[in-house]
């Protein structure tokens, strides 16, 4: 479980300093789901520049240019690539037709069969996430064909945000969530990975932003906003995302409703809960990730990679 989060200031009505101030919020806000590592992307002087740490987000001090419009954030939970190797931390640098820089939220189950059936590069990146950077890399452009591709490739969970070097920003949703808040008067977009999260950095700022409009995409949908404020986007082929490949089939364990679980499942579940403040997670966070479609299986593994 990881969180992604940013702003959009189209109407160039920020100062730098209120800049700092909404994504300093929005990634402390954000850390409750991934405190080992945190980072932002940005467009400054012709140059796009990735900054992240090993550090929970509140540890950090983001210096956001006066010229930088948009800002792209993740703070990370480790589930695979240790945080402390920084290259293993989002965002990630790739290279189509433009430099481009792109951040993930979920777990892919099938990123080294990927590799091997389109004869991708083995990275020094550990990380699931980084095979939709090759894969986007493969189709030699950054547009919606190659997001589409990419996105119809991988089996798992998946939300994706992906900046480009021309500071257009696309939302590759998935079925992890996903929620944009517009503020047509500032000319303003902000988003993180749940609404809840909006709201709490919203609460840490000094002013009143107004009440903004709530953008929803669906599974399934990408959608560009331009450094304009323009929304564009297209649809993809979601019928991969949780088909064929089942990290779990040689235990025999499968997805099915909460309500349907046998009395062993739900113990399972009851004890994960009672385990996960050990490691920083609260039970109504294995309940978010439950609602995501997570295995327990799964989230008992993101709970020891967490401590590591």
């Amino acid at each position: 479980m990881c969180s992604l989060f940013g702003l959009i200031d189209y109407g160039k009505s920020l100062s730098a300093k209120q800049k700092n101030k909404i994504i300093s919020a929005l990634a402390t806000a954000c850390e409750e789901r991934g405190t080992d590592a945190s980072g932002i992307a940005y467009n400054s002087r012709n140059r796009l520049h990735i900054f992240k740490r090993p550090l929970a987000a509140h540890l950090m001090r983001w210096h956001i240019p006066d010229d930088a419009t948009v800002i792209m954030g993740h703070t990370r939970l480790t589930t695979q690539g240790n945080a402390k190797h920084n290259y293993n931390n989002h965002p990630f640098y790739g290279s189509a037709d433009k430099l481009f820089a792109l951040a993930h939220n979920g777990m892919l189950h099938n990123d080294k069969l990927l590799r091997a059936e389109f004869a991708l590069p083995k990275p020094k990146i550990e990380t699931d996430s980084f095979v939709a950077v090759q894969l986007i890399e493969q189709q030699h452009n950054l547009d919606f064909t190659s997001l589409a591709f990419m996105a119809e490739q991988l089996e798992g969970s998946f939300a994706f945000t992906v900046l480009d070097k021309d500071d257009n920003l696309y939302f590759v949703k998935g079925d992890n969530p996903l929620c944009i808040y517009h503020y047509p008067k500032l000319g303003l977009y902000l988003y993180a990975s749940q609404e809840s999260l909006l709201h709490k950095a919203l609460k840490m700022l000094p002013y009143n932003l107004g009440q903004p409009e709530r953008i929803d995409l669906i599974c399934g949908e990408i959608m560009c906003i331009d450094k304009q404020g323009n929304m564009s986007g297209v649809q993809f082929n979601t019928e991969k995302l949780f088909g064929g490949f089942n990290y779990w089939s040689d235990w025999g364990i499968y997805r099915y409703p909460l309500a349907e679980q046998s009395a062993d499942k739900k113990q399972y579940i009851e004890e994960l809960k009672a385990a996960a403040p050990g490691y920083g997670i609260t039970a109504d966070d294995i309940d978010d990730w439950l609602a995501q479609g997570y295995f327990a299986e799964e989230i008992e593994e993101m709970l020891y990679y967490s401590s590591i």
